[in-house]
């Protein structure tokens, strides 16, 4: 028996007025921790001064869940952003070895390589690199 499968299977399902479920959520809580900041400072500083960081946080939720750039999301983007700057120069093709350095921001490795690294005599100095690295930014 065959089956069909899908061919985009990474694109997010349309929920409601063209939102995916991840979308609503993400806006759903930026407009309620919005909305607490305002209730929450209303009495205390007028409605017209706590209109702005209501406004900042709803904003930067509308941001985060509508953003898409080259079929990436926000966080995605974020950490490829990272990790892009944190190895800036240090990339160079060769055949047969994978292109990322040793500093892979945002990827989860198998235990067996976490603890080859670990057994490394060379350790002291990846740690070393990293934090030349991270002094770049």
């Amino acid at each position: 028996m065959q089956y069909k499968i899908p061919v985009q299977i990474e694109n997010e399902d349309k929920i409601f007025l063209n939102l995916s479920l991840r979308q609503l959520v993400i806006i759903m809580v930026g407009g309620g921790i919005g909305y607490s900041v305002f209730k929450s400072l209303e009495p205390n500083v007028g409605a017209g001064v706590a209109l702005f960081p209501t406004i900042i946080i709803v904003g930067l939720a509308l941001v985060i869940a509508l953003f898409r750039h080259t079929e990436m999301t926000f966080i995605p983007f974020l950490l490829n952003l990272i990790r892009l700057n944190l190895n800036v120069g240090n990339r160079t093709w060769c055949k047969w070895v994978d292109s990322y350095n040793s500093l892979e921001v945002g990827y989860i490795k198998a235990p067996t390589e976490t603890q080859s690294t670990w057994g490394n005599k060379n350790h002291h100095t990846t740690f070393e690199s990293v934090e030349e690295r991270l002094g770049k930014l």
